[in-house]
């Protein structure tokens, strides 16, 4: 049982930037391979970043390549997404979610994590 917890969020100007922060608790942090993901009102859930279990693997979307970084501190059981040069496009509500598995590798879709938090809300003014 993995309880995962998004802060970080809020309202910026385009062009700004936010950290957003997954606190992690039960389970084993290290054995889990996490994701973030974004929804927008009227739209379905996709994909924003992942990040292995080792961090030797990290993905991040085509929309957000060169703007945003996963990564992740074990030590905190926290997982990061720095994001940089913000959008308006990228008004949406943010969550992070955690798949634990015996192997390396990320997962991109949603239905691949078991566990997923409350969200957190990012919007960008333009």
């Amino acid at each position: 049982q993995v309880q995962l917890v998004e802060s970080g969020g809020g309202l910026v100007q385009a062009g700004g930037s936010l950290r957003l922060s997954c606190a992690a608790s039960g389970g084993t942090f290290t054995k889990c391979a996490m994701g973030w993901f974004r929804q927008a009102p009227g739209k379905e859930r996709e994909f924003v970043a992942a990040i292995d279990r080792n961090s030797i693997s990290t993905s991040v979307a085509d929309s957000v390549k060169g703007r945003f970084t996963v990564s992740r501190d074990d030590l905190e059981k926290t997982v990061y997404l720095q994001m940089d040069n913000l959008k308006p496009e990228d008004t949406a509500v943010y969550y992070c979610a955690a798949k634990e598995t015996m192997y390396g590798g990320f997962y991109v879709k949603p239905n691949s994590y078991t566990y997923w938090g409350q969200g957190t809300q990012v919007t960008v003014s333009s």
